[in-house]
């Protein structure tokens, strides 16, 4: 496992692992395309829900180690995704930079399986959700248990006794529910937002919305 990754704007994958591990030992002489790797992340929900994993992606390349100028670009890159105190320091000789140059991504979430091409990678922006979304989902299950079984009122003529909503999903155009309970077995339903929401106080009115929707 990394300590740490990142996606440069060319779509190549940036991880800091371990000196000592069995990735680090079969790169630390490796040269453009001498060694095929396959990065395998999975997707866990951070709310409890059964069948808990959202999705999961694979990423195969060609692992080289990160070498000379480009070691200081990329530690940038990594502490720009978390605080510098959380990280070990690339440059202490028990840490190695990789680089994993993507050709093939393969992805099997919420909507279905599919190939993606790396140049949608590179050029794909985060969601400005994602750094908040284990801490939104669990405080909406914790504190707003009973307002996100309301919105089960917006999937038409269906009987909400005996079903339990647990939200699954959050990201910057909609939320996902799973619903559990129902004689059919769970299910999971999507809520767009009227519009794509860029920050937290846009993500609170669209959650309004959603809720006054559900209550009329």
């Amino acid at each position: 496992m990394p300590a740490a990754r990142t996606v440069t704007p060319d779509g190549d994958v940036i991880l800091l692992v371990s000196g000592e591990s069995a990735a680090a030992r079969a790169a630390a002489y490796a040269q453009d395309d001498d060694l095929t790797a396959v990065i395998e992340i999975t997707d866990v929900a951070p709310v409890s829900v059964p069948h808990r994993i959202r999705g999961r992606a694979w990423l195969a390349g060609w692992l080289t180690p990160v070498r000379g100028a480009d070691r200081a670009a990329c530690a940038a890159l990594l502490a720009e995704r978390r605080p510098v105190g959380e990280l070990p320091r690339p440059a202490d000789a028990r840490w190695r930079l990789l680089r994993l140059e993507v050709g093939e991504i393969s992805v099997d979430d919420l909507w279905g399986a599919e190939h993606v091409d790396p140049e949608d990678l590179a050029a794909a922006e985060p969601d400005p959700m994602v750094a908040h979304e284990t801490e939104l989902l669990q405080h909406l299950h914790a504190a707003h248990g009973d307002r996100i079984g309301e919105l089960c009122g917006l999937l038409g003529p269906r009987e909400a006794d005996g079903l339990t909503a647990v939200p699954l999903a959050l990201d910057r155009l909609g939320l996902r529910i799973r619903f559990s309970g129902d004689p059919a077995g769970s299910f999971d339903a999507r809520f767009d937002f009227p519009e794509p929401v860029a920050d937290i106080c846009g993500l609170r009115r669209a959650m309004h919305t959603l809720f006054a929707a559900a209550g009329r």
